[in-house]
């Protein structure tokens, strides 16, 4: 008997490429990281005539970036997107250029990228968010100098803090501790912020120039009361909020600091990106130990395997998705050009 169904009408997906994944990725890559088993999240933007362009894209091999066709799973967003994390198996935080946060999960054999929801609480771009550690939460910064706590469960923003009195660069949640979380902004200001304390939330962190625009803040893995922050001028500070020992400081670059990750090392390293092009990575004495100058633009997201892997990533405004292997023992600078 014939088949009623015409299996000539039936379009064959032989590039195996995922569904509703965009045909072209921006120019400018603004965020990475990497889930627990490797797959990496990109964010990706673009100004197209009077407005901005993003996409978020899946790689189960990090090395297949920032290749669409050989993508997981990949989809268009509404406007350009300054800041993704994955905050749980399947789920993806994005904070927009709109001022929205919006939730993002993985369905379909992890092949479709669903919208949970996008929401437009900030009054200016959502420049960064972070998610809450062992909570159904997260905490956005944006341009709109506020803060906010959302519940991801209730699709809210919750609390919103208007401590700061310029945009704020950048937030960061403790990884031991779901109250504590960290911010900094154009004000110059790095706030310790405990959300038990609901007269006064924020502390002030001293730092050695507060004439000079703190620009990104990493909360230690092992340590609970020492955070790394970077600056407009290059520099990287290393401070234990709760102890009496001095800040250390390395001038480990010539232009703004973009982004600062640990490593999961027992003994962690630090990784820094900047406006100057270069990656460096410093030891747990705040030494140099790697220095690369491979990008060719504004290096705007970095990220390290898990597991306490040698292994960090870094993108960039230049489209590239480069691989950086590091020797923790490493005595001389090791510098790629």
């Amino acid at each position: 008997m014939k088949s009623a169904v015409d299996t000539s009408m039936i379009k064959e997906n032989r590039w195996n490429v995922p569904p509703n994944a965009p045909a072209c990725m921006e120019k400018h890559l603004s965020a990475a990281q990497y889930r627990a088993d490797g797959t990496l999240l990109l964010g990706a933007s673009s100004l197209t005539g009077r407005s901005w362009q993003g996409s978020l894209w899946i790689y189960s091999d990090s090395k297949q970036a920032p290749d669409e066709e050989l993508c997981k799973a990949g989809v268009q967003t509404e406007s350009g997107v300054t800041d993704v994390k994955w905050v749980s198996e399947k789920g993806i935080l994005v904070a927009s250029d709109s001022g929205a946060l919006e939730l993002w999960d993985l369905a379909e054999d992890e092949r479709l990228l669903v919208n949970r929801f996008t929401k437009h609480e900030h009054d200016h771009i959502v420049t960064t968010v972070s998610p809450v550690a062992g909570a159904n939460s997260a905490v956005t910064g944006s341009m709109d100098c506020r803060i906010k706590v959302w519940d991801l469960s209730q699709e809210t923003a919750v609390t919103t803090y208007n401590a700061h009195t310029q945009p704020v660069s950048c937030v960061a949640c403790s990884p031991t501790d779901e109250s504590l979380f960290v911010s900094c902004g154009q004000d110059g200001r790095v706030l310790m912020w405990d959300r038990r304390k609901p007269n006064k939330p924020a502390s002030r962190i001293d730092v050695e120039s507060p004439s000079c625009s703190p620009t990104t803040v990493a909360w230690h893995p092992h340590h609970r009361s020492t955070i790394a922050f970077g600056d407009e001028l290059g520099r990287v500070t290393v401070k234990d909020f709760l102890g009496t020992e001095p800040a250390r400081v390395e001038n480990a670059h010539s232009r703004r600091v973009n982004g600062l990750a640990f490593s999961t090392h027992s003994a962690s390293l630090l990784a820094s990106i900047s406006d100057d092009c270069s990656v460096v990575v410093l030891n747990s004495d705040l030494r140099e130990i790697l220095k690369d100058r491979r990008h060719q633009d504004f290096v705007k997201g970095v990220c390290w395997l898990h597991g306490g892997s040698n292994t960090l990533t870094t993108v960039g405004w230049d489209h590239l998705v480069l691989h950086h292997t590091v020797d923790p023992a490493a005595e001389a600078p090791n510098s790629s050009s």
